[in-house]
């Protein structure tokens, strides 16, 4: 097991040719290899630089390169004009598409006794391994997973192995892991490498994959003082370490903790990135443990037009709506549908702030019957950007024209806050 390259910083500034520079030795030091796949994630990653990365593996290893696989997890595929804009230099007929329901293998079930142990009981299930089948049965003699490290929600830090067992994963692998997270607590869990869910995913890869050739790509990736994103680190390796490695990092460069809880805080959704609240949640996932008791949480989506990214939990989450623990762990149990969809009442979970601060939501394609309908207090669009627009507001604290103070996040997808009280040992 080997780390190939890691190197980063707070102030680290890694150019496309410190990029190349460095894949390229890796690859060198691997040896030749003929049949490659890269596993980048997909356009709601776009700011991890898994777009340009994989351009450069095309780059290097040319027609060896065979495959590439976006993880899609349970997002909708990629179109023609996402494709394009991400992996401008990959060939269209190399893209393959990932369907979790339908084209993936289980290659083992992490056992009972570990998981048990591993979520302090919350969870006494096998857990099952379940991999696309082109990673599994494709005969590649490289198999290179790119990606962004940064603070998430189900696992603590996202990607490594996630990439993988999640993202190019199964309906039952997902939706259990979804809800092993969300049982356990998201603020047990964000921000921290050392999870259950990690520890589950570890297994599954030091127990069943040993014989795939895999090497992971991951990225940090911070701010510059102009607003403009950086590459703080870069990280190639095989091993746990590599991820470590990069996590430390990441909580360094992503993780901002704040002295004063924000009584508002306003988060602004990308339209190129957010298209449903199951990804726009984010600004609700990230600041949580930020924002003071009875604040304000305003989230500006103009291109937020579903719920879920899958057709089937759109339809359960306009259904059961996001309630809070309780009223989820409840449905759960009384309607097999949302059994069958723990990934979903993950997310009802994720989405709902238990009512200790009020969300309100500014759709540009939902209705006002649509927001409330799934729990949320609905807010006009216009009328909020005209008062918080993104063009006149600085990530961080904001005073507006009337004296109301606010904290602004451009993008949530790439931190993590919260109030220095609120922070867990």
């Amino acid at each position: 097991m080997t780390t190939y390259f890691a190197q980063g910083s707070s102030t680290t500034d890694l150019s496309a040719d410190d990029l190349r520079a460095a894949l390229c030795a890796t690859f060198e030091r691997l040896g030749p290899k003929h049949k490659v796949l890269a596993i980048p994630p997909d356009h709601t990653r776009a700011n991890s630089m898994a777009g340009p990365l994989t351009g450069m593996v095309h780059d290097y290893f040319g027609s060896r390169l065979v495959d590439v696989l976006p993880a899609l997890g349970t997002h909708t595929a990629m179109s023609d004009e996402q494709l394009a804009k991400m992996f401008p230099d990959v060939p269209r007929a190399l893209i393959r598409r990932h369907d979790f329901r339908n084209d993936v293998v289980t290659i083992g079930h992490v056992p009972a006794e570990f998981v048990a142990e591993a979520t302090e009981g919350i969870y006494d299930k096998p857990w099952p391994v379940e991999l696309n089948r082109l990673i599994w049965e494709g005969g590649h003699d490289l198999i290179l997973s790119i990606g962004q490290v940064v603070p998430h929600e189900v696992v603590g830090i996202a990607n490594y192995n996630k990439n993988l067992f999640v993202g190019t994963g199964g309906a039952a692998g997902i939706n259990e892991s979804h809800f092993i997270g969300a049982a356990y607590g998201m603020e047990r869990m964000m921000g921290r490498a050392d999870t259950p869910l990690r520890r589950i995913l570890n297994y599954a890869q030091d127990h069943f994959c040993k014989r795939l050739p895999l090497v992971f790509v991951l990225t940090v990736i911070g701010p510059r003082d102009d607003g403009t994103l950086a590459v703080r680190g870069l990280y190639l390796g095989d091993d746990h370490d590599c991820f470590t490695q990069a996590a430390k990092l990441s909580v360094e460069v992503n993780f901002t903790v704040l002295d004063e809880a924000p009584k508002k805080v306003v988060a602004w959704l990308d339209p190129e990135e957010f298209h449903s609240t199951w990804l726009g949640n984010k600004a609700i996932y990230r600041t949580r443990m930020a924002i003071a008791d009875d604040g304000e949480l305003v989230v500006l989506g103009p291109a937020v037009g579903t719920f879920g990214e899958d057709p089937q939990i759109d339809a359960l989450i306009r259904k059961y709506g996001y309630r809070g623990t309780p009223a989820t762990m409840q449905a759960v149990k009384e309607n097999e549908d949302l059994r069958k969809n723990l990934s979903a009442a993950a997310h009802l979970i994720h989405g709902s702030s238990e009512g200790r601060f009020t969300i309100t939501y500014c759709p540009g394609r939902l209705s006002r019957g649509e927001i409330e309908g799934v729990g949320y207090r609905w807010g006009d669009l216009a009328e909020m950007q005209s008062r918080y627009h993104p063009t006149r507001l600085t990530d961080g604290w904001n005073t507006m024209p009337d004296g109301e103070r606010i904290y602004y996040i451009s993008n949530p997808a790439l931190g993590l806050w919260a109030h220095r009280d609120r922070l867990g040992g």
